[in-house]
Order: structure tokens, then sequence, then C-alpha cells
């Protein structure tokens, strides 16, 4: 059975919302809302409710901020995880074409280091 509940994910850059709601309300599924909790900009940045999204997309179109929403239209579909010393904790990771070298945080989009071992 194809679990397509998870098959998407959204990630939201804390820092770099700035609480606008334009996403909350592009949202076909309502998955969106604002934090109660103040960034350290004082804005209550959007989180997503961690379970439903199909990928469409539309979070991350209507957002003004370049780089603040990442879709991860197969997120049922990674399966590397990894300790994140930016959010102090293990979350999928992934590469991206243009930094091969280096692993990604799904939860903070931050840079995670890989030590080269020889």
């Amino acid at each position: 059975m194809n679990n397509t509940k998870n098959k998407a994910h959204v990630s939201i850059r804390w820092e770099e919302c700035k609480g606008c709601g334009l996403c909350t309300l592009a949202c076909p599924l309502d998955l969106l809302s604002l934090s109660k909790s103040f960034n350290s900009h004082g804005y209550h940045p959007s989180v997503y409710e961690g379970e439903g999204c199909t990928g469409c997309g539309s979070c991350f179109f209507s957002c003004p901020e370049p780089g603040a929403i990442t879709v991860f239209k197969k997120w049922h579909l990674m399966t590397e995880t990894g300790y994140c010393p930016n959010c102090d904790n293990d979350y999928k990771v992934y590469k991206r074409e243009t930094h091969p070298d280096e692993l990604f945080c799904s939860n903070c989009l931050e840079s995670i280091k890989l030590s080269k071992v020889e």
C-alpha cells in the first residue's frame, strides 16, 4: 500500500519568513499557519503542520522571500538522515547539484559540512 499522506514536505526558513501569511492563504489543504512564537526579527513565521502535503508548490510560488520555502516533492523517498549541528537533532538530509560535497538539513535547509575521509 502506497502511503501518500507524507508524499511531500514543506520546510520554512524560520529567520527568512516575514510572516506575511501569503503561503498560508495559498495552501489548498490549509497545512500552513503562522507561529505564535517570534523569530529574531520579531515576525510570526509560517510553520508546516507536518502531514498531508501533495507538493503542489502553491506556498513556494506565493512567497515573496526567495529561499524561505522549500517543497520536497518526493519526501517519502528521502531516507538518509544525519545530525544537524544547527538544529541539534537528526533530520532527513539531501544533496544539491551545486554543492555535491555537502549535505543539507531538511529542517533548517542549512549546510551540514561533510568531513572527507582519506
